[in-house]
């Protein structure tokens, strides 16, 4: 099989695939070098053909793909989404819709969290495929016989494995769990690269607001200078760079020169000079203005209460089948331990009937973990002052007449 490398060819592809319910989508990129992804290969199949276009071909235009993208009448299947999706973004500025993520739908089915693409496919259809390729240079022309059925069969195996778990989800009744889901993956929010909320992907945990001021204005230095270069955050800066930054705070030249994180000679380049402008910038901010920080462990006993939290989520997870990151992360455990209010997914929608209730529940004493025959239950218990009030009762009684004294 060939690969499309005409606009004439795929306007006709995107005009027969528009006219199924639904299909499969997935794309081959590389980002290892650059900021954004760059886009090498799509396929796509319905119930009739899968087809491969060549992103790369030349004079290539991609609009009937984009306009296919965004038929309300065609929904996208993918599996682990988001990064295609992103591609779609920046290339077009538009978001697929409607659209179904085959992870997402076998995390709300019990099949592990995350689960991989090969595993899937070998647990629902019993084939397994062949990783020889993922790792391959897509951006290499021409592409192989062998690099064209590895694509192929990509969203070949993602038929049957949608429509199982579309008719494991029917049956279950589980389908508005997973469209529940999907309305983050088509956010336009969770695309969008605003230089000045890039501290929030960054795994640190900085306690004061002097350091988050800091580390905030950094961030952002970073994010615009890799957007502006293309390339990778981590060639600017590495992440446990900012950090120390952030905690130093350095306003000169030779403080940024004495971290031992900060690369040698950084000090005298431009970014040197841009990073001590971000962080007296960090320093001017007015506390007032800043995110709050969330201290959810300072909680008295936020710990064993999280550590019960955790274990009434496995209980859960196991019982119906679902796998538990799905429900709630340990953020949000940490952060319903120390709010009944946490503005947190497990405390809203199907998550709450399903385990946000029975949380707060156990962190009010209104239910207890026990073990029987080997396996965790939950017990209602009464509110402590009924249960004392019950425990005084008899005594009450013995002192009355229908006492008998």
């Amino acid at each position: 099989m060939e690969p499309i490398t005409s606009n004439q060819k795929l306007a006709a592809a995107c005009a027969r695939l528009a006219q199924h319910p639904f299909i499969t989508v997935d794309t081959e990129f590389l980002r290892e070098t650059t900021y954004y992804p760059k886009l090498c290969v799509v396929q796509m199949a319905s119930t009739d053909e899968a087809v491969v276009i060549d992103a790369l071909a030349e004079g290539i235009d991609l609009e009937p793909f984009f306009a296919l993208m965004a038929n309300e009448a065609v929904l996208k299947v993918f599996h682990a989404a988001r990064q295609d999706i992103e591609i779609i973004w920046h290339r077009a500025g538009l978001i697929p819709h409607p659209v179904f993520d085959t992870q997402v739908a076998a995390m709300v089915l019990g099949y592990g969290d995350a689960i991989s693409y090969d595993q899937l496919v070998y647990r629902i259809t019993g084939d397994t495929l062949d990783k020889s390729h993922r790792f391959t240079d897509w951006s290499r022309r021409p592409l192989t016989p062998e690099q064209i059925a590895y694509a192929i069969s990509d969203v070949t195996h993602l038929r049957d494995v949608y429509v199982a778990l579309a008719a494991d989800l029917e049956r279950r009744g589980r389908v508005d769990w997973v469209f529940e889901e999907m309305d983050v993956l088509v956010s336009p929010d969770t695309y969008r690269a605003d230089p000045e909320r890039a501290w929030e992907r960054l795994k640190t945990r900085v306690r004061k607001p002097r350091e988050l001021a800091v580390l905030i204005e950094v961030a952002a230095w970073r994010e615009r200078e890799a957007q502006a270069r293309d390339v990778p955050r981590g060639r600017i800066l590495k992440d446990e760079v900012l950090t120390d930054i952030a905690i130093h705070a350095p306003t000169t030249l030779e403080r940024l020169a004495g971290l031992r994180s900060v690369p040698k000679g950084l000090e005298r380049s431009k970014w040197g000079h841009d990073i001590v402008e971000a962080v007296r910038r960090g320093l001017a901010r007015d506390p007032k203005t800043l995110p709050r920080i969330e201290h959810a462990r300072q909680a008295q006993n936020g710990t064993a209460t999280v550590e019960l939290l955790k274990v009434l989520l496995r209980m859960t997870a196991e019982r119906h089948g679902v796998a538990a990151k799905v429900i709630a992360t340990v953020d949000d455990l940490e952060r319903i331990a120390a709010d009944d209010e946490a503005d947190v997914p497990a405390l809203s929608g199907w998550r709450r009937e399903l385990f946000g209730e029975k949380a707060l529940a156990l962190k009010h004493g209104r239910l207890a973990l026990a073990v029987e025959k080997g396996r965790v239950t939950a017990v209602e218990r009464e509110p402590a002052h009924a249960a004392a009030k019950e425990a005084r009762k008899p005594a009450r009684e013995a002192r009355s007449p229908a006492g008998g004294e």
